[in-house]
C-alpha cells in the first residue's frame, strides 16, 4: 500500500465489482478505463478504489444501453483533463435522451402488459377465460 490509499489486485476488483478477471483485462485493453491501471514491478495490475468506482458508473452505463464505444470516449475525454467538459456533456446528454427515449417505449409497452394482464385476471377469475377464444379477443 502507498499512503492511505488502498491497493486492489485484479482479484480484488473482480469480487467487488462482479467482473471477471477476463472482464477487466479486456476493459483495460479497450481504453475503457479513466486512468491508466499502475502495474507492480512484476507487472500485475494495481487499482485505486476510484478505478472500482469507475467501474461502477461502467456498469451502470452499459446497463442503460451505451455502447462500448461510447464509453471508451468518454473515458479518453477523462484521461485528457480539463478543458473538454462541454463534449463529455454533449455525449452524456445524447445518451440520456436515448434512455429516456427507451423508457418511454418500455412504459408503453409495460401498459400493454398490464391491460392484458387485467383483462385475463377478470376472466380467470369469473371462470370466462374461454371467451376470450370466442370474441377473438385472445391476445
Amino acid at each position: 500500500m502507498t499512503g492511505s490509499t488502498p491497493e486492489l489486485s485484479i482479484g480484488q476488483v473482480a469480487e467487488r465489482t462482479g467482473l471477471s478477471v477476463h472482464t477487466l483485462r479486456l476493459y483495460e485493453r479497450e481504453g475503457l478505463f479513466a486512468s491508466q491501471i499502475r502495474r507492480r514491478t512484476n507487472g500485475r495490475r494495481i487499482y485505486s478504489e476510484w478505478d472500482v468506482e469507475w467501474l461502477s458508473s461502467c456498469m451502470r452505463f452499459r446497463a442503460s444501453g451505451m455502447p462500448l464505444a461510447t464509453i471508451r470516449r468518454f473515458a479518453e475525454l477523462i484521461r485528457q483533463g480539463p478543458g473538454n467538459e462541454d463534449e463529455r456533456l454533449a455525449l452524456l446528454r445524447q445518451h440520456q435522451q436515448q434512455v429516456l427515449a427507451r423508457i418511454a417505449e418500455l412504459t408503453e409497452c409495460l401498459n400493454l402488459i398490464t391491460q392484458k394482464v387485467g383483462v385475463y385476471e377478470e376472466h380467470v377469475s369469473q371462470g370466462t377465460a374461454s371467451a376470450l377464444w370466442s370474441t377473438g379477443n385472445h391476445t
